[in-house]
């Protein structure tokens, strides 16, 4: 299979070939495990993997590396508020290294749940604090660095010339416009490498250092443990689109100005995963924990679904574009799930070699598809089109299942657990007709306060376009 991708560095579609013939060095922007991850969130790791599934079937060996960050990612990214971690343990009243075991240990869950292959290493920033200050010690010397009396250590960004390169920022314009305190930073872009504890003030998460107690910064861990594991040179780096403009532009900045090297030949990013509004119109736009309220796996899973259905779901817009999240739009990933699954449950365990030429020819489209920048919506339509051609026998249908399904991760070769549904208490029952009405009168109160009272009870009422689709257990 030829694999072409979606290079944010070209800003265009680049033909792939590994820096050594037949393995991939592939980092992966990981979790933050001070709160469970959203649906949004793994949307990302959904690409991810299907990424590494294509890196597979096209030959490569692929070194999977996923971090956990349990350390420095401050409220804001760009280095302002406090560590998330502590913002978590403080929520919770619980040790920020409980929260971080809690938080990691949903996250695999979520992990395995969504059929994502295991990678390579989980690394934590934790674990590599020495790689850590080894980095910063090494563009100290190197002259990138500043310190700052009472904050810490901080990247000079003034002294890579190529520093707005990746994102296409402007920097006389942030020079110009920002409305952020700079405090002592030298330059709007400048970003910490490490931060030292506050005067007089103890935190949970502190090591000793050169500069003083403290705890570094964001950034520095994602270079620090992607080159300790892969190399100077990463073949590919993923993750969100939100992390280009700071996270990943700074990973540039600190790793380049330490080795002299490239850091990564491809950069993969994921598109968003956007809130639909309700009928208020809030709940539009990138789903976020900072909004204080998000959709997990467990609360799609509470509510009737499967995990396979939200992978279904994501399967279905091309990785790099933004998709609109509803429970209307997983209704129809679901029902089409079904169909699916209804046509290639009586081939589990039936599989034969595919060696026509007919047979050759749709694994050829499939992996064409897939070949071109990841584009699963339409190796899924080839799927279901491969699946109603009479020229194939049932053998080699169920052949084409199963390697296909090697590449889409849906569980096509396994029958699937039903899921149950809990039942709609009598006194909840009589609102759905009474809270229908009130949206046709464009009664939004009414709506409103009926869908209140269902979330109360533990269930969540399900709209469409037509009108009040039905409920599920939250």
């Amino acid at each position: 299979m030829q694999l072409s991708l979606y290079n944010t560095a070209a800003r265009a579609k680049q033909p792939f070939e590994s820096l050594n013939p037949g393995v991939v060095g592939l980092y992966c922007c990981g979790p933050t495990v001070y709160h469970f991850a959203h649906i949004g969130n793994l949307r990302t790791y959904v690409f991810e993997d299907l990424l590494r599934r294509a890196l597979e079937a096209a030959g490569y060996s692929v070194k999977h590396v996923v971090n956990i960050t349990d350390v420095g990612h401050l409220t804001s990214d760009a280095d302002t508020g406090e560590d998330k971690m502590e913002k978590g343990a403080r929520r919770e009243g619980r040790s920020v290294w409980d929260i971080a075991e809690y938080y990691a240990q949903a996250f695999f869950k979520d992990w395995k749940a969504l059929n994502l292959l295991e990678p390579t290493a989980w690394p934590k920033a934790t674990d590599h604090i020495p790689e850590q200050i080894a980095l910063i010690q090494d563009l100290e010397k190197k002259g990138y660095t500043y310190f700052v009396e009472n904050d810490g250590v901080y990247f000079d960004t003034s002294k890579f010339p190529r520093y707005p390169d990746f994102a296409k920022l402007d920097i006389e314009g942030l020079q110009a416009g920002s409305r952020v305190a700079m405090a002592d930073k030298r330059n709007p872009t400048d970003f910490a490498l490490w931060k030292v504890s506050p005067s007089g003030a103890q935190r949970q998460m502190e090591w000793d250092s050169p500069w003083g107690r403290g705890f570094p910064g964001w950034h520095v861990e994602c270079s620090a443990m992607a080159m300790k594991l892969l190399g100077e040179t990463l073949d590919i780096h993923c993750g969100g689109t939100d992390h280009i403009r700071v996270h990943h532009t700074n990973e540039i900045a600190q790793s380049e100005c330490s080795t002299g090297k490239p850091f990564a030949r491809y950069w993969v990013h994921g598109g968003w995963l956007l809130e639909a509004p309700d009928d208020s119109g809030k709940g539009a736009g990138k789903m976020s924990k900072s909004a204080g309220e998000f959709v997990t796996l467990d609360v799609l899973i509470r509510q009737g679904y499967s995990a396979m259905d939200y992978r279904y779901f994501c399967l279905t817009a091309h990785y790099r574009n933004y998709l609109n999240f509803s429970y209307q739009g997983l209704d129809t990933a679901r029902d089409s799930l079904r169909n699916l699954r209804k046509r290639t449950d009586p081939l589990i365990g039936k599989a034969a070699p595919a060696n026509s030429g007919r047979a050759r020819e749709w694994k050829s489209r499939f992996l064409e598809a897939v070949g071109d920048d990841l584009n699963f919506p339409q190796a899924l339509g080839i799927l279901n089109l491969m699946l109603k051609d009479p020229d194939l026998l049932e053998g080699e249908r169920a052949g084409l299942v199963a390697a296909f399904d090697k590449l889409l991760g849906l569980g096509l070769t396994v029958a699937e657990a039903p899921v149950p549904q809990a039942d709609l208490p009598e006194d909840l029952k009589p609102l759905l007709a009474e809270r229908a009405a009130a949206r046709a009168a464009k009664d939004w109160a009414r709506s409103d306060a009926i869908r209140d009272q269902f979330k109360a009870a533990g269930f969540v009422i399900k709209d469409n376009k037509d009108g009040t689709a039905g409920w599920s257990a939250i």
